[in-house]
């Protein structure tokens, strides 16, 4: 039987990575060109694969618009191939749901440009593949997925050591769920058949070197080649080469194909010893130095704009939407459509991840801020239905109530300010000048707080401020005043999950009630306690922890530690000094800042002493484009101050500690972390991934070699041992690492100047430089597995805002003042996502388990509509059973 090799062209399009956006974009408007042209003048020429995605359509017609009917013909015919993602994304830095969106956006793109979706998960240049990529496939539709990083063979120079993952470059991919598809890896990588030769000569030595490179890992006599590349020009005669091939070599049969095709027939001829791999596919068996994990903390901005637009947009605006749609018509799907494509549009690998030129990232900062608008807006919008719904009747007309809304798919202890207004004068009825003056002049009342049913909240009034606002009526002009606010913090010490609380501002004509004289500050502000952890500032600026539950004590917290870096966007490598400076050996000084029986903040400041930058030979041999792994450089001898300023927060009823810490950067060439260590022994530590709480081992591979070991993480990282654990958690701290097997190492800032990868691309606004702020926490726990799970889950709810509403007192409204949008009955479960169907009808509820191993019982409710189990991208509804298989990414629909 011949073997068969299937010519595939394509281009790897980069939508933006070492030029900017236009420059990459133009060169897309001269490949379509080019396709088009193909496409009427040579029958030989059949096929086009648009990488995995259907962007580069709509950037093409952006320019070209009078072409989109032939686009179109040639999508309809099946000879344009497209999709299924709107993007190509990057795997562990973009949310769950963004994941989800990109395929919905991409299926829906398909749709409207009259095609079919190619059936196969394309990640060619993914830096590692996500654990859960099999059950996301399946339940997307796709029953394959093409990548090619994260497997041995390393397919870059075509050589496998002692050991390999895969013994054939197809392999049976195992998630987490046990879900199982197809994984086809890029052996000799995307581009094997990359400018295939149409002399005899050089086509002779071309495929007897080509052939024999994908023979070695094939699986059966069907051969993939991919002809072309990143941002390639198309090879205009590749019918010729075709032909002369099969010219020269008879005993194959090459044709122009597409992923379709090559998937048929491959699927039918697969042997029965094909390969096995599972979880998470990152190249840990290899040598370290490139798989590219250090993006995780590249340009940290970045990330913190990622955070902030993915939660505005999936854990704010849209579950408000949803409770909305109970006492109103506002479906803006239009509208969040478009603020999820810009979002998208940032979330290719080479863009989240910060591993481009500095003109590329400056653009993303505009996408973000007008994703971030359009989200508040639909958020605002929201809120004032909901708002005007509420019931009010229950409090008096003299008063100013306000609702606050826990939108995080856990129960949490609440501390929050909110800003009440209380009196206003219009400019249409004074000067602006004279309207601050009247309502200066005003006598302002005590307050006090209470909830729907009269009972006094505790609260604390910071300040009364009068400022400038104004009103957009829907039907008249904008309405311009002068307002009074009281800035008021509230406690509760629980709120529920996806649930609200009215409460309300009331003029104190009672006695105050009388405070407890117990706060949780102590001695010299350097001692925190409440009931369930203490806090110890000692004599080296760093946190002794206990939980007063076990008694486990957690020295060594809170540690800062600064090495110098002379490596890339891609890469981190230590400066050859090797020399680490930590804050235990710098001054510090401890402020109180809020001291109550409620809430105790401190203020703890250190003053490092660090370098200003690299030494000048990092230059050299960043322009001689030395490896990363030959570097000699060291830092600098010029030495500047680095202050870092942390507010430590603990709440009366919760067993978190929070941090904020602050800083100026001014220095370049370096990173930045904070220690968390333990004392507990273990081999294995647990992380937030996409849709999973992925299990991964502390230490390293027999044939790693690079000194460091970083990971991606979302929301936690936790260790623990059978007694004992500590979760921390953090707000758009994508890198960590485990160092000696048991400290938690979160990246807080590195700072570069070059992209890096194949040249000399300098990059001075990856040095970072500015103001920044990171929050994270940690919180100790017991062996009960219920206490370790709502660890995880508060460490996902700290990235969520609490979100507040003033409405108007002694109203009628559908809504009570009190009211669960949601219920959610084990805390295994963590909710990604909450949102209105995808075609209008409909609310879907989407989370993951944490737990892989046992399955659970699972009761949930929304607004009390009936259920049903649907997949990924809202097909195929079925009955749900109320329960939680292990590491099952669940996703409900509710009419």
């Amino acid at each position: 039987m011949k073997k068969k090799v299937y010519i595939i062209s394509h281009s790897h399009l980069d939508r933006e990575w070492y030029m900017p956006f236009e420059q990459h974009h133009m060169r897309v408007v001269e490949l379509f060109d080019a396709i088009i042209e193909a496409f009427e003048n040579d029958p030989s020429f059949k096929y086009f694969h648009v990488d995995g995605q259907t962007i580069p359509l709509d950037d093409y017609l952006e320019v070209k618009p009078q072409n989109k009917a032939l686009i179109m013909k040639y999508i309809a015919d099946g000879r344009l191939k497209i999709g299924p993602f709107y993007i190509l994304q990057d795997d562990f830095l973009i949310s769950s749901e963004a994941h989800v969106r990109n395929t919905l956006v991409g299926l829906k793109e398909v749709q409207k440009y009259g095609g079919k979706a190619v059936k196969i998960g394309y990640f060619p240049d993914t830096f590692g593949n996500m654990g859960q990529t099999p059950q996301m496939m399946r339940k997307m539709g796709l029953e394959a997925a093409a990548f090619g990083r994260g497997v041995k063979p390393t397919g870059l120079n075509n050589q496998v050591g002692e050991s390999y993952t895969s013994q054939y470059s197809e392999m049976n991919w195992v998630g987490a769920d046990q879900s199982k598809i197809l994984g086809i890896l890029f052996a000799n990588w995307y581009s094997n058949g990359n400018e295939i030769p149409v002399e005899r000569a050089e086509a002779l030595k071309f495929w007897n070197e080509k052939l024999a490179d994908a023979k070695k890992y094939a699986s059966t006599h069907h051969l993939l080649m991919m002809n072309g590349c990143d941002h390639q020009p198309l090879q205009r005669n590749v019918g010729q080469a075709i032909a002369l091939a099969n010219e020269l070599f008879s005993d194959y049969e090459f044709i122009h194909s597409n992923f379709d095709d090559y998937l048929d027939a491959l699927k039918k001829d697969l042997p029965e010893d094909l390969g096995e791999v599972s979880g998470e596919l990152t190249s840990q068996e290899t040598p370290g130095w490139y798989t590219l994990a250090n993006t995780a903390s590249s340009r940290m901005y970045l990330k913190k704009e990622n955070e902030k637009t993915q939660v505005l947009l999936e854990n704010v605006a849209e579950p408000l939407l949803v409770l909305a749609n109970e006492v109103s018509d506002y479906k803006p799907l239009d509208e969040l459509y478009y603020a999820w494509r810009l979002l998208l549009q940032n979330d290719p690998h080479d863009s989240v991840c910060g591993c481009s030129v500095d003109a590329v990232h400056e653009e993303m900062m505009t996408r973000y801020a007008k994703s971030q608008e359009v989200a508040k807006f639909v958020r605002d919008e929201a809120l004032d239905r909901i708002s005007r719904n509420i019931d009010t009747q229950k409090f008096a007309q003299d008063t100013f109530p306000f609702t606050l809304y826990n939108l995080a798919g856990t129960k949490r202890v609440m501390r929050t300010q909110a800003k009440i207004e209380i009196d206003r004068v219009k400019f249409s009825e004074m000067w602006p000048d004279r309207a601050y003056e009247t309502l200066e002049a005003r006598h302002t009342p005590d307050f006090r707080v209470i909830d729907a049913n009269g009972v006094e909240v505790d609260a604390k009034i910071d300040a009364v401020k009068i400022e400038f606002a104004y009103d957009l009526p829907k039907d008249g002009f904008r309405v311009a005043y002068m307002a009074k606010y009281v800035y008021v913090s509230v406690y509760l010490p629980e709120i529920e999950a996806l649930s609200y609380r009215t409460l309300a501002l009331v003029p104190n004509h009672t006695k105050k009630t009388n405070k407890s004289s117990h706060t949780l500050l102590l001695k010299d502000n350097q001692h925190l306690e409440n009931d369930f952890i203490k806090a110890v500032i000692t004599d080296k600026g760093d946190l002794t922890l206990t939980n007063k539950q076990t008694g486990q004590i957690y020295p060594h917290q809170l540690v800062f530690e600064d090495v110098g870096d002379m490596g890339n966007e891609y890469i981190f490598k230590q400066t050859a000094d090797a020399k680490a400076f930590y804050s235990t050996d710098f001054p510090f000084t401890v402020e109180s800042v809020e001291n109550s029986d409620v809430e105790a903040i401190v203020k703890l400041t250190h003053h490092l002493w660090i370098p200003k930058s690299a030494a000048k030979t990092l230059k050299m041999e960043q322009e001689k484009v030395s490896d990363i792994t030959q570097r000699h450089s060291v830092r600098g001898n010029q030495y500047a101050e680095l202050t870092l300023t942390t507010l430590i927060r603990m709440t009366k009823d919760s067993k978190a500690l929070e941090f904020t810490t602050t800083f100026d950067n001014q220095m370049k060439d370096h990173r930045l972390r904070v220690l968390f260590s333990t004392p507990l022994m273990t081999e294995n530590h647990v992380a937030e991934s996409i849709f999973e709480a992925v299990e991964r081992p502390n230490g390293v591979s027999k044939v790693w070699e690079n000194p460091t070991n970083p990971q991606h993480q979302h929301a936690f990282v936790n260790l623990k041992d059978q007694n004992n654990g500590l979760t921390v958690g953090n707000v758009a701290v994508n890198e960590y690492e485990i160092l000696n097997g048991n400290t938690i190492a979160l990246t807080l800032i590195r700072c570069v100047g070059e992209m890096g990868d194949w040249g000399y691309f300098p990059t001075p606004k990856a040095q970072c430089l500015g103001e920044f702020s990171v929050r994270f926490s940690i919180e100790p726990h017991a062996d009960q597995l219920e206490d370790y799970y709502q660890t995880l889950q508060n460490a996902v709810a700290l990235k969520i805002p609490v979100v507040i509403k003033q409405t108007a007192a002694q109203h009628i409204g559908q809504l009570p003042p009190d009211k669960k949008i949601a219920e959610i009955s084990s805390n295994v479960f963590v909710q990604t996502g909450l949102k209105i169907g995808k075609n209008g009808t409909g609310v879907v509820l989407r989370g993951y388990s944490l737990d892989s191993k046992a399955p659970h019982a699972l009761k949930l409710s929304v607004l009390e509509k009936t259920p049903q189990l649907t997949n990924l991208i809202e097909e195929n509804e079925e009955d749900f059973a109320e329960k939680l298989n292990p590491s099952e990414i669940l996703t409900t629909v509710w009419h």
